[in-house]
């Protein structure tokens, strides 16, 4: 662990972040940064160009699409999008160390403690910086107040986001998921169209079809039932309050409500973040 410590350097974009963004925006704090690098920047030899390190978190409950988007982002900065529960799954098929005790673990329907989850964070993370990555983005993890506090001796966090949607829509939402058992990916079934009430907008999501031949082998995750994803919405709120309020207090925590489905929310997403689809894409070539 204390090697990754001295590898996860605070990048350009922490101190881009150290400020509350609950107060300013994003854009404002990048122009401020901008000056910032005018006035007082110290020359890195060893790098010609300071490197964009992207060391980013999301959040949000079960089922608001973490995943969707953090692979989105991962792909347009060009970071690993990693997931703990992938990390886990990964190790299970593995013949390594920790896939016996995991399988355990695992089939007594117990959480993997937080001492596995770290240990195999940061073998991912030690892999990945010898391979030369330039950071990562984060998904579900931290959900407690002490991963988020192991968390920051092992790596700088510059940014939190936290994806929120209607909880009405959140529920209908996961009860229209599907997958595919034979290929593995995942659809959506619900066509959604919540009525605007109480102040909060309307809003609809199309459904997400698979192609004909996964349409006939589509099964419902067994956890997938409306008492089920009620009570991980729970359960979740009562443990994730505590770590949204940790990184509010760092100034790195990020609100973003999702206007609707990927359509509406990846270009307003990309526009809170500061970030521009084509010019990512262009400063990732330069």
């Amino acid at each position: 662990m204390a090697a990754i410590t001295r590898l996860l350097k605070p990048s350009p974009l922490s101190l881009l972040f150290k400020q509350s963004l609950s107060t300013t925006t994003t854009a404002a704090i990048v122009s401020d940064i901008e000056s910032h690098h005018h006035h007082h920047h110290t020359p890195n030899f060893s790098d010609p160009k300071p490197s964009r390190n992207f060391q980013w978190v999301f959040l949000g409950c079960p089922g608001v699409g973490k995943g969707t988007y953090a692979s989105r982002l991962s792909n347009l900065l060009g970071v690993p999008h990693i997931a703990t529960g992938d990390l886990v799954r990964e190790e299970l098929s593995s013949s390594g160390p920790l896939s016996r005790q995991l399988t355990e673990i695992v089939n007594q329907g117990k959480l993997v403690s937080d001492e596995i989850i770290f240990n195999l964070l940061s073998k991912r993370l030690e892999a990945g910086e010898s391979k030369g990555e330039s950071g990562f983005i984060l998904d579900g993890f931290p959900r407690t107040i002490r991963q988020a506090e192991i968390l920051d001796e092992v790596a700088e966090i510059d940014l939190v986001v936290n994806l929120k949607l209607r909880e009405d829509v959140l529920v209908e939402k996961c009860l229209g998921r599907r997958i595919c058992s034979q290929c593995g990916k995942g659809f959506n079934v619900a066509s959604i169209n919540a009525k605007a009430e109480n102040g909060r907008p309307g809003m609809s999501m199309d459904p997400l079809l698979p192609p004909q031949h996964c349409a006939s082998k589509l099964i419902t995750r067994a956890d997938d039932t409306e008492h089920v994803v009620k009570e991980r919405l729970r359960v979740y709120y009562e443990k994730s309050q505590p770590v949204e309020d940790f990184y509010k207090s760092q100034g790195k925590l990020m609100e973003f409500d999702l206007p609707g489905g990927i359509p509406e929310s990846w270009p307003k997403l990309l526009e809170a973040l500061n970030l521009d689809d084509s010019e990512v894409k262009r400063s990732a070539v330069a």
